[in-house]
């Protein structure tokens, strides 16, 4: 798979919310950086980030809008939907990634408004 074949599937795997699932495409010393709440390396971090997100009641889906990818770095545009705290929430978001040559993401940084997000929360 190219890498953004990689990221794409990564992306989609979140729709099954299965954890297990959404880290098999990912490398055990993964970088993630999730810009306005902070970084975390590794996949047991990511395992406990992650998982209040996957164990809500709603969907959780990332609607790509525009994408692009370069070798092993892909950056896409999309809109993040999820359920939390019982409310529908839909934030924008910029994504990076970068994939290694066993087609594991490696690199995973994400940038959106979290004043947009708390907001949604409380409403």
């Amino acid at each position: 798979m190219s890498a953004e074949d990689v990221v794409n599937q990564f992306m989609k795997s979140f729709a099954a919310k299965d954890l297990d699932a959404i880290l098999a495409f990912v490398s055990d010393d993964v970088y993630y950086d999730n810009v306005p709440i902070g970084d975390m390396r590794g996949k047991d971090a990511m395992r406990a980030f992650l998982a209040p997100m996957v164990k809500g009641n709603g969907p959780v889906e990332f609607v790509v809008h525009r994408q692009a990818a370069t070798g092993n770095v892909v950056f896409n545009e999309r809109t993040d939907k999820m359920v939390m705290r019982g409310k529908d929430i839909a934030i924008a978001v910029a994504g990076i990634f970068e994939v290694n040559d066993d087609g594991l993401i490696t690199f995973w940084r994400d940038y959106f408004d979290n004043g947009m997000f708390m907001k949604q929360l409380k409403d």
